[in-house]
């Protein structure tokens, strides 16, 4: 079989769902709609949270960054993805393959890490109300939101270029949607264990730990909550919590499902439906379950139409 560096490669086929026309027409539509929905909703939730004073807070600081990281995320894949679903040229370009690789691993590392600081922010709410400001004081939440950025990016940019220097070879057609890690280890030309185990290791770091920080976040939020006397409080501090955990819940069992299940064991259809999943849907979905599950952000919205309805 020919062996080939990826430099020479000038680009790369995106077979996508290629082997289905009616559902690439179906998934045009849908997938239009949904990126539209999630453009809307995140760039409602980073407006708000600036705009809004009684948003000023930790808690929305880092939830403007999640939602900034969801735009970005997607939009680092879907334009792409549509442009490929709508025509018959399905290619990518071997530096947009290589930029996009780049951009979705950093920024879905520095989501994942993201998540675990927004698990410690509601710990010390919870749990150490009295001395909640001293705690996260916003250096230190700026602070965390940088390591979340740069840990994600370093990640990134080490498995792009460590896949990147594998020798590729045959036919440069990747059997997914966008330019990710499984596909483009199968077109190696190389044993690619040493690759798999080292991105397994990474996975384990950059999904395990962080859930295993939200894990002992909760379980001590858990704690302290039951220790409340007023249902009313236990409400109000469960509810607070719930916005955060069900996002936790959607992104990280999808991103766990595709990174650290053994892909053997997995169609080829399912693992595209998988990344649709986390890489699209969860975007769109969270603005939503921020803004319909939290008065505050429900009471900063009337705020801001009010005061626009006002000044009319």
């Amino acid at each position: 079989m020919e062996q080939r560096n990826g430099s020479s490669f000038t680009g790369f086929i995106l077979l996508g769902f290629s082997d289905r026309p009616q559902l690439e027409q179906v998934l045009f539509v849908v997938l239009l709609t949904f990126y539209i929905f999630t453009l809307l909703g995140n760039t409602t939730i980073i407006a708000l949270s600036h705009v809004d004073p009684h948003l000023h807070t930790p808690m929305y600081f880092f939830l403007s960054n999640l939602s900034f990281l969801d735009l970005c995320y997607t939009t680092s894949i879907v334009p792409q993805l549509l442009v490929n679903l709508r025509g018959s040229d399905k290619s990518i370009s071997f530096g947009g393959c290589v930029v996009q690789l780049c951009l979705a691993l950093g920024l879905g590392g520095a989501e994942c890490i993201l998540l675990g600081v927004m698990a410690l922010d509601r710990y010390a709410a919870v749990c150490k109300p009295l001395h909640y400001t001293v705690i996260m004081h916003p250096c230190l939440c700026a602070l965390m939101a940088c390591a979340s950025w740069i840990t994600g990016f370093a990640n990134s940019v080490l498995q792009t270029v460590l896949i990147f220097l594998l020798p590729l070879c045959g036919r440069n057609e990747l059997d997914h949607f966008f330019c990710e890690v499984p596909p483009l280890l199968k077109i190696a030309c190389v044993d690619t264990t040493v690759n798999e185990s080292e991105i397994f290791f990474v996975s384990v770091i950059i999904l395990l730990v962080p859930v295993a920080l939200i894990t002992f976040s909760y379980s001590q939020i858990v704690r302290a909550v039951l220790r409340i006397k007023s249902s009313a409080g236990q409400r109000k501090a469960f509810g607070t919590c719930g916005s955060h955990l069900t996002v936790v819940s959607l992104f990280y069992g999808s991103a766990l499902y595709a990174y650290l299940h053994p892909s053997s064991n997995d169609s080829q259809d399912q693992g595209k439906f998988i990344s649709l999943f986390y890489t699209i849907i969860t975007p769109m979905i969270n603005p939503l379950i921020y803004t319909l599950r939290n008065k505050e952000v429900k009471g900063a919205m009337r705020r801001v139409l009010w005061k626009d309805s006002v000044s009319r």
